[in-house]
C-alpha cells in the first residue's frame, strides 16, 4: 500500500537471517505470512518482492557490515 512498507520488508529481507530463509524457501508463504501480521501490500507490490532474486540478495547481504543482521540461531525462528 505504500512505499514504506515495501522498504520495510526489503529491509527485513536483508537484515534478518531467519526471514530470509523463509522467504528463499516459500517467497509467497513469506510474503503472506508479512501481510497477514498487519503490513499492507498490494497485490502488485506483493508479487515485486517475490520476484525478487535470491542471489542478488545474498550478494547485497554480504556486502553488509554484520552488526546491521539479525542473525538466526540453531535454525530457530526469529
Amino acid at each position: 500500500m505504500s512505499q514504506s512498507n515495501v522498504e520495510r520488508v526489503i529491509g527485513r529481507l536483508v537484515t534478518d537471517e531467519g526471514f530470509r530463509r523463509r522467504f528463499f524457501e516459500d517467497p509467497v508463504a513469506a510474503i503472506r505470512q508479512v501481510v497477514e501480521s498487519g503490513l499492507e501490500l498490494n497485490a502488485c507490490e506483493a508479487r515485486a518482492l517475490i520476484s525478487i532474486d535470491p542471489l542478488r540478495v545474498e550478494s547485497f547481504v554480504d556486502s553488509l557490515h554484520p552488526c546491521i543482521q539479525k542473525v538466526e540461531l540453531q535454525g530457530g525462528s526469529t
